[in-house]
């Protein structure tokens, strides 16, 4: 009995945060709200190549890429990439996620992810952190924009790499990087 309670409790933990769209899997549909609360769905968002980042509002490491999600925004949105800012943290209401996409200047929506169900589907775990789709809604790059939250110390613009590998019909060369950043602020769960 007690083993099969511990057996139990060990795949509930494993199917907490069960993720659905894997590198090379294909992502279906799924519910975001703006931040009024109207829900939005992905299909309706999407692009040829379609991008999601996890952003927050207090996360210290998220607000150094604001300038730079906003110059990847700006250079890539007008070659018909669809950037989905999504907001997925429990701490932050959407009322402060709108304050703070006004005060960054974010020249983009940011929707909100109620209850962590996209960030569970997708497996995210920090802010920022990005997944990158092609058209068909494959998922071809998971992490990092880059490889520094120092702006001055970037080797490499991994997000960018992506995106203009994909642009160019070439397959992306590094497909998975390590994001880093503040863990997402998840919806506690009832047991």
């Amino acid at each position: 009995m007690k083993q099969s309670l511990a057996m139990s409790l060990i795949f509930a933990a494993a199917t907490l945060h069960a993720q659905d769209f894997k590198l090379g899997s294909k992502v279906t549909d799924f519910q975001l709200q703006d931040l009024d609360g109207k829900s939005l769905s992905f299909s309706a968002l999407r692009g040829p190549i379609t991008v999601v980042t996890f952003i927050a509002t207090q996360c210290p490491v998220s607000n150094a890429y604001n300038q730079r999600m906003i110059a990847l925004s700006n250079d890539y949105a007008p070659k018909d990439i669809k950037f989905i800012f999504v907001n997925a943290n429990r701490s932050e209401p959407a009322s402060e996620v709108r304050d703070h996409a006004k005060r960054a200047g974010f020249p983009f929506p940011v929707y909100k992810d109620a209850n962590n169900v996209v960030a569970n589907h997708f497996g995210a775990e920090v802010t920022p952190e990005s997944y990158v789709m092609d058209g068909s809604g494959i998922v071809r790059y998971h992490g990092s924009i880059d490889d520094s939250q120092n702006e001055a110390r970037i080797r490499t613009r991994r997000l960018r790499l992506a995106l203009d590998a994909l642009l160019s019909g070439k397959p992306v060369e590094v497909t998975e990087t390590k994001a880093f950043g503040c863990t997402i602020k998840r919806v506690r769960k009832s047991t």
